[in-house]
């Protein structure tokens, strides 16, 4: 059974009848500049001068036909097809979304990774391919990762000869917490892997840079929802019952000011609310009420801890109000730190696929991102990837009207290579 076969129905995606050469096909091609031409080696200079147009084809395609956490069946049965047309033996995890395959043969092992999903957003780009899936699009660059990592596993393939093995790690649900790299490392993705890479397309980058970082490069980011109850009664008497509005207010601006005086203020630890919903009337006191809100840190040893702070904290603060409550906190994912090892071999990559004018730095981000998982069990380094064309506005992602220079594509595959490269010489 393939996965097209396995996958349901889903409004909006291509059936099993649908073959990947004819959805390919239809989504068009361009021949796009590769500035990196030139610095080998040969048989990966050899493989972009001749795939260029199929790589920007796979994008086209993998952007107009999104699919969100753990439905990505149409783009793994891609990946799939693609790496298989190569003669490699890729293996698609137990959820039937995602694809771990290795390139080349010996004992050491380092891995690269890219994730699938979408994200449930309407696509106002207006580009030639954009979403052909109604409130899906890949707003946070997702083809891109994709495609890119296709490509550094298609070109590895050509080598007449790999130092090690190269572990592509096509994981699905990243979007969505806790994250599917959980179920790539339960599928044994990490398995005899001694290092792992990743990158991330950076809109106020251009074409052409690639940021690094030493040290927290994302942030944890953890959900805080709080369900509060109260008998209710008239605001004429607020002293017969238990005030639930004048609770909610103690907490949403008591506790950050709590966390800021309990907590390290060099861990970049930050809860803001981003929803309340309570009562209808102005004079009845509201007998339910709830406040949800994200809790991130750049610190792991803080993240840890914050979860039994804002437990204690809560009780605290309502003890004297005599609102019940029920707190909800949902830990997400780890912060992304780049081990400086593992970054220095990164930045060599860099620096052999597109020169030392390539590299730059970048800051640490209070977003989050999954790829923090994997550095819990092994070293690794995160990247993030120019996008920006350098002319007109920087389109920022998860925004509707997100885009990607695809000139990208061929410096991150020449950046996933030459980094594999230079880890398994290491």
């Amino acid at each position: 059974m393939t996965v097209l076969d396995s996958r349901p129905d889903l409004p909006g995606e291509s059936g099993p009848d649908t073959s990947v050469e004819d959805l390919l096909a239809a989504s068009g091609a361009a021949t796009i500049d590769d500035v990196g031409q030139g610095r080998g080696p040969d048989w990966l200079d050899a493989w972009l001068a001749e795939r260029t147009t199929d790589v920007v084809a796979w994008r086209r395609h993998i952007h107009a036909h999104p699919e969100l956490a753990r439905r990505e069946y149409g783009t793994t049965e891609l990946v799939v097809k693609l790496l298989t047309s190569a003669g490699l033996r890729p293996k698609v995890l137990p959820g039937g979304t995602g694809v771990v395959c290795d390139v080349g043969t010996g004992s050491r092992c380092v891995a690269l990774r890219a994730d699938l999903d979408a994200l449930p957003l309407t696509e106002a780009t207006g580009l030639p391919f954009a979403s052909t899936v109604d409130g899906v699009a890949h707003a946070c660059g997702h083809d891109v990762h994709t495609t890119v990592l296709l490509g550094a596993g298609l070109a590895l393939a050509t080598a007449a000869e790999l130092p090690g093995r190269v572990r592509l790690i096509f994981q699905p649900a990243e979007e969505v917490m806790p994250g599917g790299a959980l179920d790539a490392i339960d599928a044994g993705a990490l398995d005899g892997v001694e290092r792992i890479f990743g990158l991330h397309c950076d809109p106020r980058l251009p074409v052409g840079k690639i940021g690094t970082r030493v040290g927290a490069l994302t942030s944890a980011a953890d959900l805080v929802e709080l369900s509060l109850s109260s008998p209710g009664g008239h605001t004429s008497r607020p002293h017969l019952t238990a005030d639930l509005v004048h609770g909610l207010g103690t907490v949403i601006t008591s506790l950050p000011a709590v966390l800021s005086r309990r907590v390290d203020p060099r861990s970049g630890t930050v809860l803001v609310w981003g929803a309340v919903h309570a009562g209808e009337a102005a004079n009845a006191v509201p007998q339910e009420g709830v406040l949800r809100g994200t809790l991130r840190t750049a610190d792991h040893e803080t993240w840890t801890m914050l979860e039994p702070l804002v437990e204690s904290s809560v009780k605290a603060l309502l003890a004297p109000t005599g609102v019940g409550y029920e707190l909800n906190y949902r830990r997400g994912v780890p912060p992304v730190v780049s081990e400086p090892e593992s970054t220095s071999l990164l930045r060599a990559g860099v620096e052999a696929a597109l020169g030392a004018d390539a590299l730059t730095g970048t800051e640490q981000s209070s977003g989050g991102e999954d790829f923090g998982w994997y550095l819990e069990h092994v070293p690794g380094a995160f990247a993030r990837l120019g996008v920006w064309s350098g002319e007109g506005p920087m389109r920022d992602l998860h925004q509707p009207t997100f885009e990607a220079d695809e000139r990208a594509l061929i410096t991150g595959i020449r950046m996933m290579v030459h980094t594999a490269l230079a880890a398994l010489a290491a």
